[in-house]
């Protein structure tokens, strides 16, 4: 043996040991599920109190991201930056009905790049905000159930959100009607028929899979409500705007307040509060079901070994913090959202990285763990070495935006700057500090002791978002 073919051999066997995914395997599958509006309230996450077994145990066989964050949050702006790889800027993935395509013209969208990489790609549900988004990405016309908009089953409650004046249905609705009646459920029944037939290619396939529960309205089969014991349910404990907050961080949750029977102005009754934490996690539930049945069904079709599995909620939602609902802010609780990772042969079953994860990161990521090239316009950085090696250090910062704020996560702070949109109001900003109050109920961006924090974050965060 020569020495040059032993080295040759010595690096090839280490390229490897390094990357179980590159042996002489069929490339692997990608099951990417989508779930709308989905905090980390999960069981998985610590949270007893939800009833999420699914995911949960998606969460035992895989990886929990503690601290990954969308970069924008809202929907549309979310996703497109996600499935393009690319941050947002104030005139690019800025609201919720923002569009990869149209916005980043000439980049090649996740789905997109899979496609031309030999995958078969599939959209059921909500993957893209605008089901139009990259549309010449998917194998197959994206696809959504007919009854895809409000959901109501009540015939008293479809009428009203059907009158075109501009007022929604009601915020809820728990029937004693079946899951196949409401679209996620629906959503699964098309993804559990497209394994089947997906198993039965010669390539491999990109299945995104998007719930839309529990995005409002919750409405739900009653018995996913009657988890919840309306007695347990209480009001968070900063129900209250945080000391110093900056005009403008406090929005209005204009989109809860499009519902009937919700106050156009002014704070929500206490019964009403606690109803709508009850029908939100009731929601997470009906969601956690449907999502059960895909996993099961990839068990099932003996899919699994080969098939990579992200799990992700669009960016976080608050239930009453701060007074706030919806998410629609640069605070944590809009910010952090779930991540659940399942790399077949990468990473040891059931464990958790508490490194900072921003949502661009999961592009390249999947490149790296399907062995495919990664575009050269991406600016996330795969954390493939997280999954392998979970105490890495990771990421300093994660930075993300929401109109006029932009806003940087470190391992100790938070740091928004929210820019003048008129002379009237000056530029202001906010600190809070997470080992002393993870609530982010003190802004104490002012404090003279923390002159220095406020400049060197305010740097970093410039420097990172290109700005």
């Amino acid at each position: 043996m020569t020495k040059s073919f032993f080295f040759a051999s010595l690096f090839a066997l280490m390229v490897f040991q390094s990357n179980p995914m590159l042996a002489d395997e069929p490339a692997p599958n990608v099951l990417f599920i989508a779930v709308d509006d989905l905090r980390p309230e999960l069981g998985c996450y610590g949270k007893e109190h939800i009833h999420s077994p699914n995911i949960d145990r998606l969460a035992s066989s895989g990886t929990v991201f503690e601290r990954a964050y969308c970069m924008v949050p809202t929907c549309g702006a979310s996703r497109a930056s996600l499935m393009s790889g690319l941050r947002p800027t104030p005139t690019r993935f800025v609201t919720f009905a923002a569009n990869a395509e149209e916005e980043a013209p000439g980049i090649a969208t996740l789905n997109t790049h899979f496609m031309k990489q030999g995958y078969h790609t599939i959209s059921n549900g909500k993957v893209f905000h605008v089901p139009s988004d990259s549309a010449s990405g998917w194998s197959e016309k994206a696809w959504r159930p007919k009854d895809y908009g409000h959901g109501y089953v009540l015939e008293e409650n479809r009428k009203l959100a059907d009158n075109p004046n501009g007022t929604y249905g009601p915020p809820l609705e728990f029937d004693d009607a079946e899951d196949d009646r409401y679209a996620d459920a629906q959503i699964a029944d098309k993804s559990i028929k497209d394994l089947q037939r997906l198993k039965e290619q010669d390539k491999p396939f990109f299945l995104a899979v998007g719930f839309l529960k529990p995005h409002l309205p919750f409405i739900a089969p009653k018995k996913y409500l009657d988890m919840y014991d309306k007695e347990t349910i209480q009001l968070p404990k900063n129900y209250f705007p945080p000391q110093d907050v900056p005009q403008g961080a406090i929005h209005r949750w204009g989109e809860l307040r499009k519902y009937a029977g919700v106050p156009k102005k002014g704070p929500l009754s206490d019964q009403m509060a606690l109803d709508l934490i009850r029908g939100y996690y009731a929601c997470v539930s009906f969601a956690d079901a449907q999502i059960g049945r895909v996993l099961d069904e990839l068990d099932r079709l003996e899919l699994s070994d080969n098939t990579i599995v992200v799990l992700w909620g669009d960016h976080g939602w608050n239930l009453g913090e701060h007074t706030l609902w919806c998410k629609h802010s640069c605070f944590e609780v809009s910010m952090h959202a779930p991540l659940i990772v399942r790399a077949p042969g990468v990473g040891q079953k059931g464990q958790r990285i508490k490194a900072l994860t921003e949502f661009i990161d999961i592009y390249p990521t999947l490149c790296e763990l399907a062995n495919l090239p990664q575009p050269d316009h991406l600016v996330g950085e795969s954390f493939v070495p997280l999954l392998k090696q979970p105490t890495l250090a990771g990421k300093s910062a994660a930075v993300g935006r929401f109109k006029n704020g932009d806003t940087i996560r470190t391992d100790q702070f938070r740091f928004t700057q929210y820019s003048a949109v008129n002379k009237n109001r000056p530029k202001r900003h906010m600190l809070y500090d997470h080992q002393k109050d993870p609530e982010e109920n003190q802004n104490i961006a002012d404090q003279p002791e923390q002159e220095n924090t406020v400049k060197s974050l305010r740097k970093q965060m410039e420097r990172v978002s290109g700005r």
